[in-house]
């Protein structure tokens, strides 16, 4: 039971990122800002994840896994209630950062317990078996978004999280044993203030350069603060006996690869619903609930190749998977840029499946193999560690769209969005993701066949 349980709490997070992107141009028209600003609701939680996320690891060892768990599905359900209740989009952006540090210690903790409890030989069909819930968020989001936006308001989509989150909580209540506290190294206080700062400034900085909230000197100053704070975290983690980020984990080949090049690919992940919403709603007139149901063909995709991708992985090795299949997730997501207003609907559904097929087995290779060379006594730290650079590049990667859009359009001198803004958007990220597969160039053929 615990990767469907797990699986829930992916499955709520997923859900609320997917049915948010959906809802965009609506919640800027009732909030009263432009649809771009809306990336902040984005990008807030993804950085509040990042930020906090490193804690998880130590509060996991420190106070249980079981029950932190349980705490960040009651923390997250609450604070979905709070996004409802917002009127103001910076109510809403501060609600957001609350279910951001709550989804902080909800997904790699409960990846810590199903990783200590998981056989490595048999890691691979658990992580397939664990997405499955997690990938019904995406086929249910979007047309449900599109049904409570176009029939109700945008604030149902933040409530339908409730029922879910009470799920989970019954779920871990009743199956999940309570764990004792392992014996917890010091609380890195100084590195987790350092962390935060640096990854704090630095994405708020490049996220800003997508609307000009502030001008060119805020920025340098923030770009300059958040450098300074990350080359002071990599001089203090190597002094201090337990960093809150263990850069020596990157010392593990596989694992380093896999963070590298797995998060190339994970720049899509947040960008490329945000800028589907924009084309489908804003572009080409759709209603919420039809640009869902063209958007959620994706995740039907990834849900039929989590069926086959334990095979293929085991057929054509790790090595060979990451590498070719790089080129068509981003060629797919780069398809997208041919879209078209006068574009069948058949041809955007097929690109779509086609792209989240591609994409779902990038991902259960990388989620696997990140974790082929650790023992037992590094996998909060390195789920910690994943986490947050996976979150990272989800911001990064939904920032970076909104500043692709804002460059196409001052060079266009226009104030408002074309397709044309959309298209570079989808090409930039199409090239960033194929661009992993020279990180995945450095496995060897044996690599991961432990998880097999």
């Amino acid at each position: 039971m615990i990767p469907y349980i797990v699986g829930c709490a992916l499955f709520m997070q997923m859900l609320d990122s997917t049915v948010v992107a959906t809802a965009l141009p609506q919640m800027a028209s009732s909030l009263g800002t432009n649809v771009i600003n809306m990336n902040m609701i984005i990008t807030s939680y993804l950085l509040a994840v990042a930020v906090f996320v490193p804690i998880s690891g130590w509060a996991a060892d420190r106070f249980g896994a079981r029950r932190i768990f349980l705490a960040a599905i009651l923390l997250f359900t609450a604070s979905s209630v709070a996004c409802a209740a917002s009127q103001t989009l910076l109510q809403l952006t501060l609600a957001r950062v609350v279910q951001g540090m709550a989804g902080a210690m909800m997904v790699p903790v409960g990846r810590i317990i199903l990783l200590r409890r998981v056989p490595k030989d048999q890691l691979l069909q658990a992580m397939a078996v664990l997405t499955l819930p997690a990938l019904m968020g995406p086929i249910i989001g979007p047309p449900v978004g599109g049904v409570l936006v176009t029939y109700a308001s945008w604030h149902w989509i933040f409530l339908i999280n409730l029922p879910v989150g009470l799920l989970g909580i019954w779920l871990v209540l009743r199956y999940i044993r309570s764990d004792y506290p392992l014996d917890p190294t010091p609380l890195d206080w100084r590195g987790f203030l350092l962390s935060a700062v640096a990854l704090a400034t630095l994405v708020t900085a490049f996220e800003n350069m997508g609307h000009g909230t502030f001008d060119w000197r805020t920025l340098a100053a923030m770009v300059t603060v958040g450098v300074v704070s990350g080359l002071w975290y990599i001089w203090h983690a190597k002094r201090t006996p337990y960093p809150i980020l263990d850069l020596s984990l990157l010392r593990t080949r596989t694992f380093a690869i896999s963070v590298l090049g797995g998060n190339l690919c994970r720049f899509s992940l947040g960008a490329a619903p945000f800028l589907l919403a924009i084309l489908l709603q804003v572009n080409f007139g759709m209603s919420a609930l039809n640009a869902g149901l063209i958007t959620f063909t994706g995740a039907i995709g990834a849900l039929l190749m989590k069926l086959v991708a334990p095979p293929i992985i085991r057929r054509f090795g790790y090595r060979k998977v990451l590498f070719y299949n790089a080129f068509f997730t981003g060629l797919f997501i780069a398809l997208c840029a041919l879209f078209q207003a006068q574009t069948p609907i058949w041809i955007m559904i097929s690109v779509l499946t086609l792209g989240g097929f591609f994409r779902s087995l990038q991902f259960t290779a990388i989620n696997t193999l990140t974790y082929a060379d650790l023992d037992e006594k590094a996998m909060s730290r390195a789920s910690s560690f994943a986490s947050m650079a996976q979150q990272l590049a989800i911001s990064l990667g939904v920032a970076c769209a909104a500043v692709t859009l804002h460059i196409s359009m001052s060079l266009r001198q226009a104030q408002e969005l074309s397709s044309v803004d959309v298209m570079w958007g989808f090409i930039v990220l199409g090239v960033i993701t194929s661009a992993s597969a020279l990180s995945f160039m450095r496995l060897q053929a044996n690599d991961g066949q432990g998880l097999q």
